[in-house]
């Protein structure tokens, strides 16, 4: 079986095919192309909704052509076409559903839409065997629009047992770069600059706090934080100018902010017994998150496994949309409702999981 995935639900124009093993059931991406936007939007310091949308209809066809070519695919060879239908930037958004549309009508294919986020949790099944990740799962969603806990007893099963009451991490990622005059997208630089810094080398009393991380529940807020960011600076302008200073600010706040996740996904790990937690969403990037969640997981929670995707599909990308598509596939079939999909399926930028 052979699913196109779209995706372009903030700035990235992506394209991918996967193939699905029929006796395995193992994924294995063919192809992963991503378009970026990131240069058009640093000047903004964050994403254009209606810049972002002019440049995924520059790029994609392109793009879903060039991820057709890598993966020496023929358009005949398309069992299922898969597009992100919401959450994100509605501009962006009905670039990527309105082609989708269009090319499963031309093409007499079936059309499945994705949540995004979903994408972002079955990006951890890619290039890997179906059974290595055991139900049930908790998953930490860690991403520019979303900060969740999510509970899965099943493929498909979601249960947000926990959620950011104002930023998601990202968004405060983010924020914290753009206080401290540096270039978007924020948590990149943020994390390199944290990795430069040296703990015992501290030069700057700095002591930022832990939202909610004491509270009875799994829901996160970043606000307070990126405010007492904001405030340290206020009061230190002049040491913008001191690289040691801002390495310092980047590694505190960055600390702050995965003590906060680790402290609310062990808390809920011990009480919900996963049998595998997973991290998803673009700030699954941050090294510092992966191995401080990793050891936190294996020196507390035993019997546990932990795991997060592959780099290539961590960010935004649309093998991650082609391979829930294919588990939402494989529990309904390939019904008349796809097929009709071309002309019924509607973007929502606030669709929920």
């Amino acid at each position: 079986m052979y699913i196109l995935g779209i995706e372009t639900s903030c700035d990235e124009t992506a394209a991918a095919i996967i193939r699905i093993d029929e006796k395995s059931g193992s994924i294995k991406p063919l192809s992963n192309v991503i378009s970026s936007q990131i240069r058009l939007h640093a000047r903004w310091g964050g994403v254009v909704p209606n810049l972002a949308a002019r440049e995924h209809l520059r790029n994609i066809l392109p793009v879903i052509q060039a991820s057709l070519a890598e993966a020496d695919i023929r358009k005949e060879n398309i069992d299922l076409i898969a597009v992100t239908q919401g959450p994100g930037l509605i501009p962006a958004l009905l670039i990527g559903t309105n082609t989708a549309k269009t090319i499963a009508y031309a093409w007499q294919k079936p059309l499945l839409g994705i949540h995004h986020i979903e994408g972002h949790i079955y990006a951890n099944f890619i290039a890997k065997d179906p059974g290595d990740i055991a139900f049930p799962v908790l998953c930490l969603v860690v991403s520019g629009g979303h900060t969740q806990l999510v509970l899965m007893k099943k493929h498909l099963d979601y249960e947000i047992i926990g959620e950011t009451q104002d930023d998601a991490a990202g968004e405060a990622f983010d924020k914290v770069a753009r206080i401290l005059g540096l270039s978007y997208p924020g948590g990149p630089i943020i994390s390199k600059l944290a990795d430069e810094f040296k703990p015992e080398k501290s030069l700057f009393p700095i002591s930022f706090p832990r939202p909610m991380i004491a509270s009875k529940n799994f829901n996160f807020s970043f606000s307070g934080l990126k405010t007492s960011v904001l405030y340290l600076v206020k009061k230190n302008q002049a040491r913008l100018a001191d690289k040691k200073f801002v390495r310092q600010v980047a590694y505190e706040f960055q600390q702050a902010v995965i003590d906060v996740l680790l402290a609310k996904t062990v808390a809920a790990a011990k009480i919900h017994k996963p049998k595998t937690i997973i991290l998803a969403g673009g700030v699954s990037a941050n090294t510092q998150l992966q191995i401080q969640l990793g050891k936190a997981v294996s020196q507390q929670l035993a019997g546990t496994d932990f795991s997060f995707p592959d780099p290539s599909f961590q960010l935004d990308n649309a093998a991650m949309v082609a391979t829930a598509a294919f588990f939402r596939q494989q529990k309904n079939g390939l019904n008349d409702t796809l097929f009709s999909n071309w002309k019924e399926l509607t973007t929502e930028a606030n669709l929920k999981l």
